[in-house]
Order: structure tokens, then sequence, then C-alpha cells
């Protein structure tokens, strides 16, 4: 079973790794396939998909594919949940002190 907290968590899972950020930071500019990704970056095949499966699973990145190729590209709603659900998990309700 599938609880809220488990949900969340798979959400900031996908930001916890150096090699997932540097991904993410890849897809800012554009969509990109698989190989050109792997190119880029000092993983194997088998490593790359399972970085992108966790991406992919938070709703963060999508994937299409064309033929033989997976191309993957940033969600933006998926952008907007994770930043949605980070606001409120750090939301305390009271007021803000200045100093």
């Amino acid at each position: 079973m599938n609880t809220t907290h488990q949900q969340n968590a798979t959400i900031f899972k996908a930001f916890c790794d150096e090699k997932r950020l540097a991904i993410l930071a890849m897809l800012q500019k554009s969509e990109l396939c698989a190989c050109e990704i792997q190119q880029q970056l000092p993983i194997g095949q088998s490593t790359l998909s399972h970085h992108m499966k966790i991406l992919c699973d938070a709703g963060i990145v999508t994937s299409r594919r064309e033929g033989k190729w997976t191309h993957y590209s940033i969600c933006p709603q998926g952008c907007k949940n994770a930043l949605q659900l980070l606001s409120q998990l750090t939301h305390t309700g009271g007021t803000e002190n200045a100093d």
C-alpha cells in the first residue's frame, strides 16, 4: 500500500542524488535522448535507466518513445507539484519574526 508519506518520499528521492541533479540541469535546456544524457555523464546504460525511472516515478521527468530511443524532458506539472509539496511540508502556520 502506498501512503501519502511514501509518495512524498518518492518526490524528494528524485532530488537526492548528484547524478539526477545533473540530469535535471541538462534537461532544463531541452528534451534529450537517453543516449545524449549518457554521453554527458560517466555512467552506464543500466545506471542511467535507474536514475530516469526514479525521476519519472516522481513525476519530475516525462519520457516518450521514438522508435528504439527514449526521449526525456522536465514535466512542468510534476515540478509544480514538488514545489507545492515542499511549501506544504515546511509551512509552520505561524508568523515570521523579523530581526
